[in-house]
């Protein structure tokens, strides 16, 4: 038997994760917990029933003692798997009649079913087959009871139930001693499929990179384990075929289905010097990728690394609750001693009857439904975040997402797609001295074309931005001669016989080319916050303006539905950038936004600190380049463009593959249902607790139904966090 680790088993204090088959329920938790928290060098410990995880942390300098852990949890009658057998568990479907739960449910029914004929058949026979069928049953929950008694946890369901029906047959109850343990199967089996059906969606992301790969070597393609790529390497991706790797194309161009990892529904055309990602499909082209990252480096074990850890990162309403089940099982437990010894002891009820009622309080005792309600709703909203590109790094991230009532947003990559493109084309015809604007498609085409013949082979943004924008007019290919830089002014060479340059205004205005009306029409745009460079013919002496180009570092296709879908929610969005502040200012007027600019990255997060000290809800901040990472931090929750850098994701508390500005709003969204999810399922569990237990004091309900009270709301708090998987963001 092995374990798996998600950091190497090291003396330090970074956390360790063991997969773990078997829980299923809030109960189990607390007695995996309970156990291994007693271990020496064992300072903190998660265990997550709907990940199927215990998450363990030992002292700084002190190792884990990893044979002593493994040992524990199998006494307690679970399993410790590796990884493969856990995606394997995980993302397979075993029929309920198949596992230990359920076969255990077919034959408790079956001899209480036979126990209920021959009472009929043979009534003679007395309660022994009832005694039976409880006996059968009760078996493996007195084990399970014993081996948590061991570990020093003594109020566990198990624990509950074996007294229960034991105390029923010793006061002549057989019949519902047996009805009782069924029911306890019939809900432990049922829990158990809830919990395999949320672990099977959230394993499923381990499932979106293909096994194999077909790696490219010295003119020969032959197939490999996925696994084994490395940086540098070249594969071949043919239509309709997985990713086996982050890469780059090196050649070929198609449509790629995105989908899979960043939840964008309309494929997306990629083409040579393109980064692409593993788990994504490639829909209608070969493609030649070369490798870029090892397999457990790349976007979906990243994706898979984030999801873990959130999970093992326990909300603060969900430690809440696991603080309040520590007093309140204890309680019920002291509650149900007086219900059994007061009464007969100050009013003529019987002995049997108070006994009774004290053994049904025992069995409403159980905290599985209010203890699972919150872990439950929380892991289906990380999953179904990280199915759609909005990874949140665990429960505190996601529930404090939902408070938010204040949003600073980065300018450059974040609201703008963080690269110049073309805005303004203008060709200048001169008559007697004036220039005047010309907006003749033919003039403008002509100025594009020239243009972009001069920047052919500059790697400037401008200068790739104009030839972006001239590949796509279609217009034929000019060819440069004599092609030169001017310092500090632009480019200059021969197109087709003509003299050119494209410089800045400043260096036209130097030159005292341009007229009044021209230079007002420059301003204007710069006053946009546009860049403007300007085309001159040199003919002999003289120097005369034939148009310009304006660009600007344009606001992304959904910036201003992202900021409305805000507006939406009730939270405030604001611009903090470090561009100049005229440009910022252009920018946020476009978007109907507040901005500041010209901010360096410690302004940024001084701006976040002020804000915090003003009150008003946490404040959350979103960027993607290292400048951002400061402010990041700073902020209760920083989230990171996905396109952004490595520092900044790391800093992060989330990220938005998808790198649309819509997904803020669809994070907060979720955040915000996530919570209500769990406010229904704390209420329906505690609901169900107070009523039965009334009922059952005032000896209203007996215990058959306080087990069906029980379970019961067990397994609809957990079907009700996994409604949840069904999230659609339509309406964000």
């Amino acid at each position: 038997m092995t374990h798996t680790t998600v950091n190497p088993p090291q003396a330090s204090a970074e956390p360790t994760t063991w997969r773990v088959q078997g829980m299923d329920c809030g109960g189990c938790e607390r007695k995996v917990e309970a156990a291994l928290a007693r271990l020496k060098h064992v300072e903190q410990v998660s265990a997550s029933a709907v990940a199927g995880s215990v998450r363990l942390t030992a002292p700084p300098g002190k190792a884990l003692p990893h044979a002593e852990i493994e040992s524990t949890i199998t006494a307690l009658g679970y399993q410790v798997v590796d990884e493969a057998a856990d995606t394997s568990e995980a993302t397979t479907h075993t029929p309920w009649w198949e596992t230990p739960k359920g076969r255990l449910v077919l034959v408790s029914g079956a001899l209480l079913a036979l126990a209920w004929a021959l009472k009929f058949a043979w009534p003679s026979l007395g309660t022994w087959p009832f005694v039976a069928a409880t006996v059968v049953g009760l078996v493996p929950i007195i084990q399970r009871a014993g081996q948590a008694l061991k570990m020093g946890n003594p109020f566990t369901i198990e624990m509950l139930m074996s007294i229960a029906a034991l105390g029923a047959l010793g006061i002549n109850a057989a019949a519902e001693a047996a009805v009782v343990v069924f029911l306890f199967a019939v809900g432990e089996m049922l829990e158990g499929v809830a919990a395999a059906q949320a672990r099977r969606s959230i394993a499923a992301l381990s499932k979106l990179t293909p096994s194999t790969a077909r790696l490219m070597e010295q003119g020969e393609v032959r197939e490999v384990a996925a696994a084994s790529l490395e940086p540098g390497q070249r594969v071949q991706v043919r239509p309709g075929d997985r990713l086996p790797c982050d890469g780059q194309i090196i050649t070929g161009r198609s449509s790629i289905d995105e989908s899979p990892v960043n939840g964008e529904s309309v494929p997306r055309e990629r083409g040579e010097g393109e980064g692409v990602f593993a788990g994504t499909v490639n829909l209608d082209g070969v493609l030649e990728i070369k490798v870029t990252q090892s397999a457990e480096n790349n976007t979906i074990a990243r994706v898979i690394k984030l999801v873990e850890e959130a999970q093992a990162a326990k909300a603060p309403v969900a430690r809440f609750i696991d603080r309040f089940a520590f007093y309140y099982m204890p309680a019920v437990v002291g509650v149900a001693l007086l219900v059994a010894i007061v009464p007969p002891l100050v009013s003529p009820m019987l002995w049997s009857e108070s006994i009774y009622r004290a053994l049904a309080l025992l069995l409403i005792a159980c905290p599985c439904a209010l203890v699972i309600s919150t872990p439950a709703a929380i892991a289906a909203g990380l999953s179904v975040g990280a199915r759609n590109g909005l990874l949140m790094k665990g429960g505190a991230v996601l529930e404090q997402l939902g408070k938010l009532k204040r949003v600073a947003l980065d300018k450059t990559g974040t609201l703008t797609a963080g690269m110049p493109t073309v805005t303004d084309v203008e060709s200048f015809d001169t008559d007697g001295g004036v220039d005047t604007r010309n907006v003749d498609k033919n003039s403008l085409d002509e100025i594009v074309r020239l243009a972009a013949a001069l920047e052919q082979g500059s790697s400037h943004p401008l200068a790739v931005a104009i030839s972006d924008y001239f590949q796509q007019q279609g217009l034929p290919t000019p060819v440069v001669q004599e092609g030169r830089a001017l310092a500090g002014q632009g480019v200059a060479g021969q197109v087709e016989g003509r003299s050119l340059k494209l410089v800045s205004p400043r260096a036209v205005q130097s030159l005292a080319l341009l007229s009044g009306d021209l230079k007002a029409r420059i301003a204007a745009l710069e006053a946009q916050g546009k860049s403007v460079a300007v085309l001159i013919e040199v003919e002999s002496e003289n120097e005369r303006p034939l148009g310009l180009m304006a660009l600007r570092d344009e606001p992304r296709e959904d910036a201003r539905q992202g900021l409305e879908a805000l507006e939406r929610l009730g939270v405030q969005a604001v611009m903090l950038s470090g561009d100049n502040a005229r440009t910022v200012a252009a920018i946020g007027e476009q978007l109907g936004i507040e901005a500041e600019g010209e901010l360096m990255p410690e302004d940024k997060a001084q701006r976040v600190r002020e804000w915090q000290a003003q009150g008003g809800g946490p404040i959350g901040k979103v960027g993607d380049g290292i400048n951002d990472a400061p402010a990041l931090a700073a902020a209760e929750v920083g989230i990171a463009m996905g396109s952004g850098t490595d520092v900044a994701l790391e800093t992060a508390d989330a990220a938005l593959l998808k790198n649309r500005v819509t997904g803020i709003a669809e994070m907060i969204a979720l955040s915000r249902a996530t919570m209500r999810n769990v406010k229904t399922n704390v209420a329906l569990a505690l609901g169900f607790k107070a009523l039965f237990l009334v009922s059952t004091a005032l000896g209203i309900t007996g215990m058959w139904v306080a087990v069906m009270a029980d379970t019961g709301a067990t397994v609809l708090v957990t079907l009700n966090a996994l409604h949840l998987l069904r999230y659609r963001f339509n309406d964000v």
